[in-house]
């Protein structure tokens, strides 16, 4: 099987080469058939140009990192993509992992960080709090069993893409793809994975902002 690792970026200059040179040994390492995916959002830092360095697809996204996913995702040539994020903080290492839950029939495979084996160092007390709100909220109402929601390190197979018909362009894009598979039926699986914290420079996320973006897309999807 062919792999695509999607990996969007935002000035991300001093984590983008430690970020390629770890997926490119992983997939050494595993002998990998793979094309790397780096979708950036007109960073004005040079991690464009540090990119181009490497043998890597490079394709440009206006919207946020929701956007940069579906756009990086339908670009994919891959059976299977891996979504991972460009600031350090996913092991390459569970590559593995998420690779053979799609080679065992599931659908998407999610890393948790909330099950035997996961875990994290970068997540505030209210994020914790507001993460397993979520996590309450749809399990709840569409009858799933998730044990973490608003983490992109996921594998998915190819077709199951389209079946989605992902729409978010922020970072409730994981909640979208979390109740969407519920909605569609797709077979998830969730893998233990442990997030460390952000190698340098300054996260994207805004909590509350992010926040409400989460909660309206859990609400529509109720609707």
């Amino acid at each position: 099987m062919k792999v695509s690792f999607v990996v969007p970026t935002l000035n991300e200059e001093k984590n983008i080469t430690k970020i390629l040179d770890d997926l490119i040994e992983e997939s050494k390492k595993k002998k990998l058939d793979c094309e790397i995916i780096v979708v950036d959002g007109h960073s004005i830092d040079r991690t464009v140009d540090l990119a181009k360095k490497y043998n890597v697809k490079i394709i440009y996204d206006d919207f946020g990192k929701g956007s940069a996913l579906r756009k990086g995702m339908k670009s994919a040539k891959g059976n299977i993509i891996i979504t991972i994020d460009a600031d350090c903080s996913h092991r390459t290492s569970e590559i593995g992992l998420l690779i053979e839950g799609i080679e065992s029939g599931y659908d998407i495979c999610a890393g948790s960080r909330f099950i035997q084996g996961g875990g994290t160092e970068d997540m505030q007390f209210y994020r914790r709090f507001g993460n397993k709100f979520f996590v309450f909220l749809v399990n709840l109402f569409f009858k799933t069993n998730y044990s973490d929601l608003c983490y992109g390190y996921r594998s998915f197979r190819k077709d199951c893409i389209k079946k989605l018909g992902l729409h978010s362009n922020g970072f409730g894009i994981e909640t979208e793809i979390a109740i969407k598979a519920a909605k569609k039926k797709l077979k998830v699986l969730e893998i233990p994975s442990f997030e460390k914290i952000r190698r340098d420079g300054e996260g994207k996320l805004r909590t509350f902002k992010d926040g409400f973006d989460i909660l309206s897309i859990i609400l529509r999807e109720i609707s």
